[in-house]
């Protein structure tokens, strides 16, 4: 695959739970990890590079690409982010790997920062790319966000209302009404790949347990957080878009400073999809935070 030339391809059973997952380089242990509506190709513009200086670990996160899609439960902890962050957890420790850095955009900076929050020990050193902590999204939730990220809420919305209205055409849901169809400037290969995976029922039906569960359990959990004072123990990285929406709507190092202790980053040029549409911004950031001790 274009991107992760040198890279082997192996799918990890990490518990009940089978992660496809790409690992290649050598050197300090990097986990990436995708967002939505993506795969862990989402890395490919950075991949080869990063190799050169770390050993990347880049998994499907559960419900997405090639991993297992778990059944729904009424309250949505299957696709919580704090199932995701145990997944990836026991994947770095099946790789040999107690203490990591991790990289993660969108879904998968949520991911991220739930598994620094839930596992201190285990995250030396986190980027976010382009979020907010979802509990803060909710609490702030306005007029704007609702017609700009309005899947959030359709997304959300009890089973089977969001599948019935993706099945008739699950491509231009997810590739041209939203994100202003920036996703279908991907390679032929890379498009094809996500293609693939959107029309698969079982991913469908995941993203959407993904996005109910942001709106429970993993708000709940946030908020959990915020009411005991937990915070994230390790350096945090935040890079956004600055003319998107998290640049825009929010200020997002004094959000994040709400959260963790240590907390830097910049807005970059380009689109939400920045690994992909800012790829040499991104692995300039990358290199620098990543590599210090």
């Amino acid at each position: 695959m274009p991107g992760f030339d040198g890279y082997e391809l192996e799918h990890v059973t990490v518990g009940d739970q089978t992660l496809r997952v790409r690992r290649g380089g050598s050197g300090p242990p990097l986990l990436l990890l995708h967002g939505y509506p993506e795969t862990h190709l989402c890395w490919s513009a950075v991949a080869a590079e990063l190799a050169r200086d770390f050993t990347v670990v880049a998994p499907d996160l559960r419900g997405y690409g090639g991993s297992s899609k778990p059944v729904p439960d009424p309250g949505h902890h299957a696709y919580s982010k704090r199932a995701m962050g145990e997944d990836v957890l026991g994947l770095m420790a099946r790789l040999g790997f107690d203490r990591f850095d991790v990289a993660g955009h969108d879904r998968g900076g949520r991911v991220g920062y739930r598994l620094a929050l839930d596992h201190p020990s285990a995250v030396r050193r986190l980027t976010v790319l382009d979020v907010v902590p979802t509990g803060e999204v909710w609490a702030r939730a306005d007029d704007r966000f609702a017609l700009a990220y309005w899947h959030w809420a359709v997304l959300a919305q009890p089973y089977p209302i969001p599948e019935i209205l993706i099945v008739h055409d699950p491509e231009w849901f997810f590739f041209d009404i939203q994100f202003g169809g920036s996703l279908r400037k991907r390679d032929e290969r890379t498009l094809a790949e996500y293609a693939a995976a959107v029309r698969d029922p079982d991913v469908v039906r995941a993203m959407c347990e993904d996005y109910r569960a942001g709106a429970t359990t993993d708000r709940a959990a946030d908020d959990e957080d915020r009411a005991n004072g937990r915070r994230i123990a390790c350096p945090v990285q935040v890079l956004w878009s600055a003319a998107g929406p998290v640049g825009t709507w929010y200020d997002p190092l004094a959000v994040w400073r709400d959260w963790a202790g240590e907390v830097t980053g910049e807005g970059l040029d380009g689109g939400h999809f920045l690994p992909e549409e800012s790829p040499a911004a991104v692995l300039g950031a990358l290199r620098r935070f990543h590599a210090a001790g």
